[in-house]
């Protein structure tokens, strides 16, 4: 594995902003692995939000590759997209006690996002106001005309699909967000 390029706060906001008009036409999410011979993906669908653990694969039309993984360049645990597979970021990936690429294209939450060009993307980030000491990136936000989702640093505190929530910001885990009321409860839709 090579060292991702370093963010900076303007080079991340160039290449979030660098989104806009692309259109995301493959996501894989990279889950950690349990069970007895240590290869069964854990699970990670609760209904309006799922958790990835390790990461989202973004694959566009022109067939550009963007990871989001959690990361400490800003801070302690802050989202962050690079322009790179997510092999570049993770070893064991699909060996026991590894990481397991999950397919989710076809999955209802994303065909919304899916297919259209991305109107609005932005970083949302954390500030002295919540207490970080620099600028820390918690989530990144794509809209499209018949979608949004919010790819975070963090995980839900309750893992019942009929009960949202707390959840818990800037986590060593990706949390995948599709609908306003629950991102409002995560503290992401601003």
């Amino acid at each position: 594995m090579s060292a991702p390029p370093l963010l900076t706060f303007d080079s991340y906001e160039r290449l979030v902003a660098g989104l806009r008009g692309r259109t995301v036409v493959a996501v894989e999410y990279f889950v950690l692995v349990g069970g007895s011979e240590g290869t069964d993906p854990e699970e990670w669908d609760y209904g309006a939000w799922h958790e990835p653990m390790m990461g989202v694969e973004l694959t566009m039309d022109n067939g550009d590759t963007y990871s989001a993984v959690w990361g400490s360049t800003f801070d302690h645990y802050g989202l962050e997209l690079y322009p790179a597979p997510m092999s570049g970021f993770l070893s064991r990936l699909g060996e026991p006690g590894g990481s397991a690429r999950v397919a989710v294209t076809e999955h209802p939450r994303w065909t919304g996002v899916l297919g259209g060009p991305i109107e609005s993307c932005r970083i949302q980030w954390c500030g002295e106001e919540h207490g970080a000491p620099t600028p820390l990136p918690e989530a990144v936000h794509l809209r499209t005309a018949t979608g949004q989702v919010w790819i975070a640093a963090g995980r839900s505190a309750t893992y019942e699909p009929d009960r949202p929530g707390p959840f818990y910001l800037g986590t060593d885990d990706v949390l995948v967000v599709f609908d306003t009321d629950i991102a409002e409860r995560a503290g992401l839709a601003v």
